[in-house]
């Protein structure tokens, strides 16, 4: 059996699967009995697959916390407020000793949108018990978040339907 320790992982990049991959290690540490909690920092307001599915998954928690995708329209105080609690939950939750993984799905957007600073992104890093995994993913993960990491994966688009116009489908983008 291998030594427990807990890594900080970070799913990153232009392309699709940042989210998707955070959701396998979900799967694979519920199936090995973990206890598995997800905060989604951007999305809110939409019904996505993910949600249907670990509500059936005792162990497994998804909690959108976010006001939905930002756009240049004036919702913005309501995105960085909706990104203050998600971070507040974070720190409950991570120092709470409830979580064998965390995940913390877009939080890297949060910060690249000026939601949250990068200082509140890496100090929630230094809350982690040792044997907590935490996940982070977003695009434009910066320097100082990948110089912490254990484990940085770059997903990066080399093809994609929106190109040619193909709206987002079921089962695959929600």
């Amino acid at each position: 059996m291998a030594e427990k320790k807990g890594l900080v992982m970070v799913f990153t990049g232009n392309g699709k699967g940042k989210t998707t991959a955070s959701l396998g290690m979900a799967l694979r540490a519920w199936g090995q009995g973990m206890k598995v909690l997800m905060l989604q920092f951007i999305k809110g307001h939409r019904v996505y697959g993910e949600l249907t599915a670990a509500a059936k998954l005792e162990g497994m928690e998804i909690r959108p916390m976010g006001d939905g995708f930002i756009t240049s329209g004036g919702r913005l105080e309501l995105h960085r407020q909706a990104a203050r609690n998600a971070l507040e939950e974070a720190r409950r939750e991570i120092t709470g000793g409830r979580w064998d993984m965390v995940i913390l799905d877009e939080i890297i957007y949060a910060v690249g949108f000026n939601l949250l600073s990068e200082e509140e992104m890496l100090d929630l890093i230094s809350l982690k018990p040792p044997g907590m995994h935490l996940v982070l993913t977003g695009r434009n993960a910066p320097q100082s978040l990948i110089d912490r990491a254990d484990l940085v994966t770059e997903m990066k688009e080399i093809k994609h339907p929106y190109a040619r116009g193909v709206k987002a489908q079921k089962g695959v983008e929600f």
